[in-house]
C-alpha cells in the first residue's frame, strides 16, 4: 500500500512538472518575444525608414539580422494598418498580418499566443512612436507553438527520469523506516502490552483531576474517579449517554457539543469546575473527547478577593498619577471622577466649598458648596451637573457629614431616607433612576473640610460594603491634598496678578505726539515680568518704555515694578536714553548684591528694556535697548521693517556703556514696541518666525489703515500663542507731527540789551496764538531764563517756544552748568529768578543735550494760572530784573 501511494504521489508529480515546464516554455516564449520586438521598436531611425520611399529595402535586413540574432522565429515590422514591410518569409511582406493588432495601434504592447496562418505562434506586438509620441508603425516578433512543444518534449525524458529515481528512493525510504519503527518497539507482545496497559490505567484513576473520554456516538468511554466524584456519576455511567447522567444543562451542552475549551469554569452543583476539552481522532476516522475536569471552587474565592485588591491597589496608583496633574481646583475633581468611574462607581460628584474655587480659606460654616465635577457611565438627570450651587441647610445629615468629616455609608438608598433630607426630590429622582448605594467622603486636608466626594452605585451593581469605606478614605484624602495645593496655588497666583496687574499702568497718560495702544496679556502658568510705559516729556516728547524681567513669580512681578518706578524716575531727569539706562543697569547690579547677601538664593538675573524718546516738533526719535528685541517700523506706506539699533547687554549682567540709535521718523509712522512672549511657541514657532509673521501682520494692517488699538488686537489674534508660557507686552504708537506754525524759536546774542527784543517777538507769537492771557507770565519766564543764560551761559544762545497741549519756554546755550532754585535772603543780590519761574510755571527743570544744555519751562493752557506767592524786592535788587528792560520798566 505503502508502494501505491508512492506511485501515485511520483506521478502526479511528473505530470504536474510536465504542465509546469510547458507554461515555463510559453512563458518564457512571451517574455523573448516582447523583448525583442520592444527592442526593434525602439531602435534609433526606425520612425524615418517607415517613412523612407522602400521601407522593405531598409528594414528587411536589419529584421532578419535580429531574428537570427535574438533565435525567434519571425520578426515583422508593419505599418498601423498591419501591412508588413518584412517578414521571415518574403511571400508575407506587402500582406496584411492577421489577428486583433488595435491595442498596438492604440500605442500598447502586448503578448499573446496566435492560432492563424501562416502558423499557431507566441507573438509579441510593440507600437513604434516618433518624437511626438504617435504611432507610426508596428513591430511583431515571436516563437512558433511546434518549437515551444518541441522544447517541451526535449524535456520530457529528464523529468520522467526524476521521477523514476524519486519513486525508487521513497519506496526504500518506506521500508528503512517500517525496519525503524520496529527496532523502537522492540517486539512487544499481548503480555507485554496488557501490563502497559494496566499501569496507565492505575495512574489514570490516581490523579486529582477528573478526566472523561465521550465517544462520538455521545457514549462515555472512559472516567475515572476523580471525574465520577466532581460530576457525582453512576457506577454504571460508562458506556451509557452523556445526556443519561443528570449534569447540569451548561456541562451537558458543553459536552456534546464537542467544541475545543480551554479552561471554561462551569458550577456543578456547589463545585467551580474548570473544564478543557479536546478532540482526538481514531482509526476509524471518528473524533473521541477527551475532558479535563478541575475543582477551582477555592481558588476562585481567593483569587476574586485577591484579584479585587489588586484592581484596588492599581486603582489607587492610577489616582496618584492622574489626580492632580494640573493646580486647578476643578480640574482636580474632575480627575478624581474620571478615575472612579466606572471601576469603583457608577456616578461621582464632587463639591467643593465656594472659599476653595477662589483659594480662599475655607471657614467652619459650610453655607454653601459648588458643584465642580459630575461623572457616571449614562446621562443623569437626578444629579445636579458640575456648576451648580448647593446650599448646605443646617441640621440635614449632609451638615453633619461636613461638620465631622467622617464617611458615611448608605448601603440601601430605596430603603432608606435620611440620605435625601437636603434635597428629597432629588433623592426620589435617584432611587426612580436606579442608584442603589452611596458613599460620602468630606475631602479634608490639613484638617480642615475643603468640600464633599460623592461614590454612586446602581442596583444592578453589588452594593458598597464597610470595606469600600477604607478605600474610598484613601483616594479622597489624595484628591484632597491636590485640591489644597490647587487652592494655595490660586490665592497665591491671585495674589501674584493682582500685584502685578497694580503696578503696572491702567491709563495711559494723554499725549497730542503720539496715538498709543497697547495689550498685555499674562502667562497661564505665572505672572512674569513684562512691563510697558509712556511717559509725557517737556518739549512735545514722548517716552515709549518696554522691558521684561526673567523669570516668573512674585519676585519678578516686584522687581518689575521697582524698574518701572526707576524709570520714571530717571525720566523726570530728562537724561537720554543711554544714560537713563546706565543707572537701570547699576540699580539692578545693586538689587543683586542686595538679594545675595540675603542668603535666600533670589536674585534678578536680568532683565531687557528698550527706552526710546520721540519728538514730535522734530520727527526725531532716540533710542537705546539692553538686550531687548528691536522695535518695528511700519511706515506710512505700509512697509514694515526692523531697524538695526545697537544691542546693550541686558540689565544686571555686565557693567557696559550703552549706545543710541535715532531715527527721523513720517508722519502716520507706527512705532511697535514687544516682548518676546509675543513671538516664541515652545515646541513650535522661534523667534525668527515669529518676527517674520509679525512683519507681515503689520504690513496687512497697515494696507488696510487700522488704528493702533485694531492694529494691537490683529497682531495678538496672529501670534499670541495658544499655550501662553511667558506674559506678552505691546505697545504700538503712531507718530504726529507737531505743526511748524505751532514752533518759534530765535537765535540771541549774549548781550542783556537783546533780551527786550526777544521778548517782544515773543509777545507777538503768543498774541498770533490767542495766548494774550498767559503773556505777561511768559515773557517773565523768558527775561528771567535768558538773563541767566547771559549772564552764566556761552553762546550761542536759542530761544524756542513750543504750543501744544502746554506751552514750553526753552533757552538753549553751550554752558552745561547746572542752575538750582534757592530761596535767597533778604541781604542776597540774587538768586530770585529761578524762584520766580518756579512760582508762574507749572513745572521747570534742565536737560543736556550733547552740547551745552536746555532750560525749559511749561505752562498750562487750560484752567487757572498759577500765581506766585507775595513778594517783594527793594529797588536795589532791580538789578536782577534788568533783563525786562529798563526804559519798559
Amino acid at each position: 500500500m505503502q508502494v501505491v501511494l508512492i506511485v501515485l504521489l511520483v506521478a502526479a508529480a511528473a505530470v504536474a512538472l510536465v504542465l509546469q515546464s510547458r507554461s515555463n516554455s510559453v512563458r518564457a516564449a512571451k517574455s523573448r518575444s516582447l523583448a525583442v520586438a520592444e527592442t526593434f521598436a525602439h531602435a534609433p531611425g526606425l520612425p524615418q525608414a517607415l517613412r523612407s520611399r522602400d521601407p522593405t529595402a531598409v528594414l528587411e535586413p536589419l529584421a532578419e539580422g535580429a531574428r537570427k540574432g535574438a533565435k525567434v522565429d519571425f520578426v515583422a515590422v508593419m505599418n498601423t494598418r498591419g501591412i508588413r514591410y518584412t517578414d521571415s518569409l518574403p511571400s508575407l511582406i506587402g500582406k496584411r498580418a492577421t489577428g486583433d493588432l488595435s491595442r498596438a495601434v492604440a500605442g500598447h504592447a502586448f503578448t499573446e499566443i496566435f492560432n492563424g496562418s501562416p502558423s499557431d505562434a507566441v507573438r509579441a506586438v510593440v507600437p513604434v512612436k516618433d518624437s511626438h509620441g504617435r504611432v507610426v508603425g508596428l513591430v511583431s516578433a515571436g516563437i512558433e507553438i511546434s518549437n515551444v512543444s518541441n522544447l517541451v518534449g526535449r524535456r520530457l525524458p529528464l523529468l520522467l527520469a526524476a521521477a523514476a529515481a524519486a519513486l525508487i528512493l521513497a519506496t526504500v525510504g518506506a521500508a528503512l523506516v517500517s525496519r525503524r519503527l520496529s527496532r523502537q518497539t522492540h517486539g512487544l507482545g499481548p503480555a507485554e502490552m496488557t501490563r502497559m496497559y494496566e499501569h496507565n490505567d492505575a495512574v489514570l484513576h490516581a490523579v486529582r483531576e477528573g478526566v472523561l473520554i465521550v465517544g462520538s456516538d455521545g457514549h462515555v468511554r472512559l472516567a475515572n474517579d476523580e471525574a465520577r466524584r466532581l460530576l457525582s456519576l453512576p457506577p454504571d455511567a460508562e458506556l451509557g449517554d452523556i445526556t443519561d447522567l443528570g449534569l447540569a444543562p451548561a456541562t451537558e451542552q458543553l459536552l456534546t457539543r464537542g467544541e475545543v475549551v480551554t479552561d471554561a469554569v462551569h458550577l456543578t452543583g456547589d463545585r467551580l469546575l474548570a473544564v478543557n476539552l479536546r478532540l482526538a481522532p481514531t482509526r476509524a476516522g471518528l473524533g473521541s473527547r477527551v475532558v479535563t475536569l478541575r475543582d477551582t471552587t477555592e481558588l476562585r474565592a481567593l483569587t476574586g478577593r485577591a484579584e479585587a485588591a489588586r484592581e484596588r491597589l492599581q486603582l489607587l496608583y492610577d489616582a496618584s498619577g492622574r489626580v492632580g496633574t494640573s493646580l486647578d481646583a476643578v480640574r482636580t475633581a474632575e480627575e478624581l471622577a474620571e478615575v472612579a468611574v466606572p471601576r469603583f462607581a457608577d456616578f461621582v460628584t464632587v463639591d467643593l466649598t465656594e472659599p476653595v474655587l477662589s483659594g480662599g480659606e475655607p471657614g467652619g460654616a459650610f453655607a454653601s458648596m459648588r458643584r465642580a465635577a459630575l461623572r457616571g457611565v449614562r446621562d443623569s438627570s437626578a444629579l445636579d451637573p458640575a456648576g451648580t450651587r448647593i446650599d448646605v441647610e443646617p441640621g440635614t445629615p449632609l451638615a453633619q457629614y461636613l461638620a465631622a468629616g467622617e464617611a458615611t455609608l448608605e448601603a440601601d438608598l430605596p430603603g432608606t431616607h435620611d440620605w435625601r433630607a437636603q434635597d428629597p426630590a432629588g433623592g426620589l429622582r435617584a432611587v426612580e433612576e436606579g442608584l442603589g448605594s452611596l458613599i460620602r467622603m468630606p475631602l479634608t486636608a490639613r484638617g480642615v473640610v475643603l468640600g464633599l466626594v460623592s461614590f454612586w452605585r446602581t442596583q444592578e451593581r453589588a452594593p458598597y460594603e464597610e470595606e469600600d469605606i477604607s478605600f474610598a478614605e484613601e483616594l479622597a484624602l489624595r484628591a484632597a491634598l491636590s485640591v489644597d495645593n490647587a487652592r494655595r496655588f490660586t490665592r497665591e497666583h491671585t495674589t501674584a496678578v493682582t500685584l502685578q496687574q497694580s503696578l503696572l499702568p491702567h491709563d495711559l497718560p494723554e499725549n497730542r505726539a503720539l496715538d498709543v495702544a497697547h495689550r498685555y496679556v499674562p502667562a497661564r502658568a505665572g505672572v512674569g515680568g513684562d512691563w510697558f510705559d509712556v511717559i509725557p516729556l517737556p518739549g512735545a516728547r514722548v517716552a515709549l518704555v518696554i522691558g521684561d524681567v526673567v523669570g516668573h513669580g512674585l519676585h519678578a512681578a516686584v522687581t518689575m515694578g521697582r524698574l518701572r518706578t526707576a524709570v520714571h524716575n530717571f525720566s523726570s531727569l530728562d537724561l537720554s536714553p543711554d544714560e537713563i539706562l546706565g543707572h537701570l543697569n547699576d540699580l539692578v547690579l545693586t538689587m543683586d548684591e542686595g538679594n545675595s547677601s540675603l542668603g535666600n538664593g533670589t536674585s534678578v538675573t536680568g532683565a531687557t528694556c528698550l527706552y526710546a524718546v520721540y519728538e514730535s516738533a522734530s520727527g526725531r526719535c532716540t533710542l537705546a535697548s539692553a538686550g531687548h528685541l528691536a522695535p518695528a517700523l511700519v511706515g506710512p506706506d505700509g512697509t514694515a521693517r526692523f531697524p538695526d539699533i545697537p544691542a546693550g547687554p541686558p540689565l544686571g549682567t555686565a557693567n557696559l556703556p550703552f549706545e543710541t540709535a535715532q531715527f527721523d521718523l513720517a508722519a502716520g509712522t507706527s512705532l511697535v514696541l514687544y516682548t518676546d512672549g509675543l513671538l516664541e511657541e515652545r515646541g513650535g514657532r522661534d523667534i525668527d518666525a515669529g518676527l517674520e509673521l509679525l512683519r507681515s501682520t503689520l504690513e496687512g494692517q497697515a494696507a488696510r489703515d487700522t488704528d493702533p488699538q485694531e492694529m494691537c488686537r490683529s497682531v495678538f489674534e496672529a501670534l499670541a500663542p495658544s499655550h501662553r508660557e511667558d506674559d506678552a507686552a505691546l505697545l504700538v504708537a503712531r507718530t504726529r507731527l507737531l505743526d511748524p506754525s505751532s514752533v518759534a524759536d530765535w537765535e540771541m546774542d549774549a548781550d542783556p540789551a537783546a533780551v527786550a527784543a526777544v521778548r517782544s517777538q515773543a509777545a507777538r507769537r503768543l498774541g498770533e496764538w490767542g495766548l494774550d492771557e498767559i503773556a505777561f507770565n511768559t515773557e517773565l519766564i523768558l527775561s528771567e531764563l535768558l538773563t541767566n543764560a547771559v549772564r552764566y551761559g556761552t553762546a550761542p544762545i536759542r530761544v524756542r517756544l513750543l504750543h501744544s497741549a502746554t506751552l514750553t519756554c526753552e533757552v538753549a546755550d553751550s554752558s552745561s552748568t547746572s542752575p538750582h532754585l534757592k530761596r535767597a535772603a533778604d541781604m542776597d543780590e540774587g538768586g530770585r529768578g529761578l524762584y520766580l519761574v518756579a512760582q508762574f510755571a507749572e513745572r521747570w527743570g534742565t536737560r543736556y543735550p550733547p552740547r551745552g544744555k536746555i532750560i525749559w519751562a511749561e505752562q498750562l493752557l487750560t484752567g487757572p494760572q498759577p500765581q506766585p506767592e507775595p513778594w517783594s524786592v527793594d529797588l536795589d535788587d532791580l538789578d536782577d530784573l534788568e533783563g525786562l528792560g529798563g526804559p519798559d520798566l
